[in-house]
């Protein structure tokens, strides 16, 4: 689509917990190899929307005003390695207010007819691309926690 943004809605970490996974991810890549994130680029996606043209932004903007982010913490335990993708990453135990979340933004992006994917939702940090994800590369246990906080309190 011409002239088209590409758009998702994300959680982006503070400094120090950005700097905790940039760490993870530079130890992930002494054993999967592959190209690390940048430290600016690392962000949790909620919902991924694609190419959208510059007039439709505004609605997307207004779906995420209306969505109040609640208090509560990402505990990111694992490293894991999705193979068919070959990327790594810092997964998280979802807690409901996390799927909350999404499903607030998916009903929002559907009742304003944005077509979103529709693969479930996992709550990840994406660290290492072409990452070499044979079998029993990953499981790593992590211990990164990201305390979410309401922007408006």
């Amino acid at each position: 689509m011409s002239g088209s943004h590409r758009v998702f809605y994300a959680l982006w970490p503070d400094g120090g917990v950005a700097r905790q996974f940039e760490e993870t991810g530079g130890q992930a890549q002494q054993t999967l190899g592959g190209r690390r994130m940048r430290l600016e680029t690392l962000h949790l996606t909620l919902a991924f929307v694609g190419g959208v043209a510059p007039e439709r932004l505004k609605a997307l903007a207004d779906i995420a005003a209306a969505i109040r982010l609640p208090r509560f913490m990402l505990r990111f335990n694992r490293l894991e390695c999705v193979r068919r993708k070959r990327i790594a990453w810092a997964a998280a135990e979802a807690p409901q207010e996390l799927h909350n979340l999404v499903s607030a933004l998916q009903a929002g992006l559907k009742a304003t007819d944005f077509r979103t994917e529709g693969q479930p939702f996992a709550a990840h940090v994406t660290l290492l691309r072409n990452a070499r994800c044979e079998a029993g590369a990953c499981g790593a246990g992590l211990n990164i926690e990201w305390p979410l906080m309401d922007p408006q309190t």
